[in-house]
């Protein structure tokens, strides 16, 4: 049965505060064998004109997936979690993530879609700073597959 479209444009609360630490970055970007010094040097993130360490571009994956787990667990929408495969990603930013940020996410629906059989169910992650500025968008589409037919 495909997910109820009246779902389109509901907003979720913000997350509790996610304090990103310098460590978390060097083991992100460790993980993703990125060696770029400015996420691990605070030195060379000066000299780039930063006035801290900063996670690399995909960093944001991290507590927007999370935050996310709002729309996935709500019993209201109906997803079968375990036919999710995930579809899309993309970051909009308005600035880098650095150490010390303190982010929350307010996660929305932007759309919910079926294509043979399959529901398209895209969510969106603004992520703000403790001051409540704008840092960065995270974008991602679920795949919720059809059952597969007998």
């Amino acid at each position: 049965m495909p997910l109820d479209q009246s779902f389109v444009g509901r907003t979720y609360p913000p997350t509790e505060p996610y304090e990103v630490g310098r460590e978390k970055i060097r083991e992100f970007a460790e993980a993703i064998g990125d060696a770029n010094p400015a996420y691990t040097d605070v030195a060379a993130a000066k000299a780039l004109g930063h006035a801290e360490a900063v996670a690399p571009p995909t960093f944001p994956f991290l507590i927007t997936y999370r935050a996310a787990a709002q729309v996935v667990d709500d019993p209201d929408l109906g997803l079968d979690y375990s036919r999710v495969v995930h579809g899309d990603q993309k970051f909009t930013y308005i600035r880098p993530v650095r150490a010390g940020d303190r982010l929350s996410v307010t996660v929305t629906i932007d759309a919910i879609k079926s294509m043979a059989g399959n529901d398209l169910l895209t969510v969106r992650g603004d992520v703000h700073d403790a001051d409540g500025d704008h840092v960065v968008t995270a974008t991602m589409m679920l795949v919720a597959r059809a059952p597969e037919e007998d």
